[in-house]
């Protein structure tokens, strides 16, 4: 099963900020592209350790580790024509950790 891959705003907001990818090295691009590419063919979580459920009330969120300095949130919606995957918010690991607790 392949999903589709679709950014909310405020994850798109943090990857446009100031040409926010294109300021990155391109090894920290390229790392960042194949780990959001991961979530097409597997979005939840088994082995590798890098995706992860986070306990939420009522809705089923998850979060991907992007390296060592980004992470991703999102959620797996499969209730509807085609599967897709939304990409809640893109930080740093920081702002994640800080984040945990307020899901």
């Amino acid at each position: 099963m392949i999903f589709a891959v679709l950014f909310r705003r405020s994850a798109a907001d943090f990857l446009n900020a100031l040409d926010f990818l294109n300021a990155l090295p391109e090894k920290s691009q390229r790392i960042i592209t194949e780990k959001l590419a991961v979530l097409k063919a597997d979005p939840y979580p088994g082995s590798g350790g890098d995706k992860e459920r986070l306990n939420t009330d009522g809705m089923e969120v998850f979060r991907l580790h992007i390296g060592r300095s980004f992470t991703a949130l999102y959620v797996v919606h499969i209730d509807t024509d085609r599967d897709w995957v939304e990409i809640t918010h893109l930080m740093t690991t920081e702002q994640a950790h800080k984040r945990y607790g307020r899901l």
